[in-house]
């Protein structure tokens, strides 16, 4: 039998793969499931901590972004291992316009293989890599970001929405 320490991390889904299941509660207790958004664009990111300079700057940049990539027909979902409390906080602090899911035990960063082996100071621990998915109508993914630099993130992922969104238009 191994142990989880010995078992390999899921890989970060790629485009063209099926998006993993999702199936969390917001920082207000909803339930939020990946397949009930079938038929939308989903902007899922996945981040370290909340009220964390770069964790806030995302935040604040998807608050700013929201009212755009809704009117293009995307949801955006931020995913943390905080709970709920915490999120709650986050977002009437910083008016945060879209949920934040809890994943405290991060079994859905594991699965999206965003839970990763990171350094700090010399120290190697567990956590959340800073990652977004734009998943597609049909439950893919269509564009990973890995290694998300917080600055412009939101304008970059609503540009590849849109194009996209005129790819899968131009293809049917």
């Amino acid at each position: 039998m191994t142990s989880a320490t010995e078992t390999q991390p899921a890989r970060v889904p790629q485009p063209g793969q099926p998006a993993p299941t999702l199936a969390l509660l917001d920082g207000e207790g909803n339930e939020r499931r990946l397949a009930v958004e079938r038929g939308r664009w989903v902007v899922l990111y996945f981040y370290p901590a909340d009220d964390t300079p770069g964790c806030t700057t995302e935040a604040c940049a998807f608050r700013d972004a929201v009212g755009t990539l809704r009117d293009a027909g995307a949801t955006v979902w931020g995913v943390s291992p905080q709970d709920a409390r915490s999120h709650r906080r986050f977002s009437a602090k910083y008016g945060l316009n879209f949920p934040l899911l809890v994943d405290a035990d991060h079994a859905v960063a594991d699965a999206w293989g965003t839970w990763q082996l990171k350094m700090r100071y010399g120290r190697s621990y567990m956590g959340v890599a800073r990652t977004t998915f734009l998943i597609d109508p049909e439950g893919r993914i269509a564009r990973t970001w890995e290694g998300v630099k917080a600055d412009g993130h939101a304008e970059e992922v609503l540009a590849a929405l849109r194009e996209e969104q005129t790819r899968s238009a131009g293809s049917s």
